[in-house]
């Protein structure tokens, strides 16, 4: 991470998310190796609630918080149910049901299966995610003013 109050701010997540009720499965120390910088493990936390503070806020860090859900309808509620909609990701061995689910999220980018960016495709997030558009055409719109004028001229 970028600073040592970088990653003390997401290890504090981290335990937040335990004494919440989280379970760390993996994870959440500090890496002995490269011994310079400020390095955390992959953590990964589970059995979390659609209400914790690690599972309703942007950590910023190497953190992933896994919710269950028992069916498609309760997995987009909770995916939906957020301030925040930069990004979405479904993996499915069935691309279209994958593409069908992927529509429903609200995010400004949705991934089936990886996330590959396209630099040709706008980029940006819905809800409080984001600064507007990048890349595409789509970006030049935060710049732009439409007018139209009308009138007879004679």
């Amino acid at each position: 991470m970028v600073s040592q109050r970088h990653r003390a701010r997401v290890e504090e997540y981290v335990r937040l998310g335990q004494g919440e009720g989280a379970r760390l499965a993996t994870g959440g120390s500090r890496s002995a190796s490269p011994p310079l910088g400020y390095y955390l493990e992959p953590t990964l936390l589970i059995d979390a609630g659609p209400g914790m503070r690690v599972t309703r806020e942007e950590i910023f860090g190497p953190v992933l918080v896994a919710l269950p859900y028992d069916t498609k309808e309760a997995g987009l509620a909770m995916a939906n149910d957020s301030d925040y909609g930069l990004a979405g990701m479904v993996y499915s061995s069935d691309p279209e049901r994958a593409l069908a689910v992927g529509a429903q999220i609200q995010a400004g980018t949705v991934g089936v299966n990886s996330l590959v960016l396209n630099t040709a495709a706008p980029f940006g997030g819905w809800k409080d995610s984001g600064l507007g558009s990048e890349l595409g055409p789509e970006a030049v719109g935060g710049y732009t003013r439409l007018q139209s004028t009308t009138g007879l001229l004679t």
